[in-house]
């Protein structure tokens, strides 16, 4: 028998892996249909084709070819991580699970495609393009600051 632990790490992970894949292959479906943009609040909030070769944000752009390199380490050393770490507390499970899944899921646009699509757009402050992997390592990284804030409540409950 087969004893998985984190399980909500990989829970996250996976499903945020695949939400990623998913949006980003209907994205580009919707745009060859529509074109872009497509405006779901218009002056506010839209959906844009966006081929991205830097990091989360298009910061770092043109840095594809060593990006794809971190995202492969990062995510390999997530699971050596989570494989090796007994149990960690939800918070640091749904952190990491939620980091790995926006690092798998820009890697594997790195490595397939050679750029990251993004597609959402608030362009009421002209905030940079981004997809769903970037809102996952931004959710992760909440996690993991809650961790460090509020240790003491996660470890009495386990």
């Amino acid at each position: 028998m087969i004893i998985i632990k984190n399980k909500m790490f990989w829970l996250v992970a996976i499903a945020g892996v695949i939400l990623d894949q998913i949006t980003k292959y209907g994205m580009i479906k919707m745009f060859t249909l529509y074109g872009d943009p497509i405006y779901l609040w218009e002056g506010v909030f839209h959906l844009t084709y966006e081929e991205n070769n830097g990091a989360a944000f298009s910061f770092f752009s043109g840095g594809v070819n060593w990006l794809k390199w971190l995202s492969l380490f990062v995510s390999i050393g997530l699971i050596v991580l989570a494989i090796n770490t007994p149990k960690m507390i939800k918070k640091e499970q749904l952190g990491y699970g939620f980091i790995l899944a926006g690092a798998l899921g820009n890697g594997i646009d790195r490595f397939i495609l050679g750029y990251v699509i993004d597609f959402f757009h608030f362009s009421l402050i002209n905030f940079p393009v981004f997809n769903i992997a970037d809102v996952c390592i931004n959710i992760g990284i909440v996690f993991l600051i809650m961790t460090l804030i509020l240790p003491a409540s996660e470890s009495k409950k386990n």
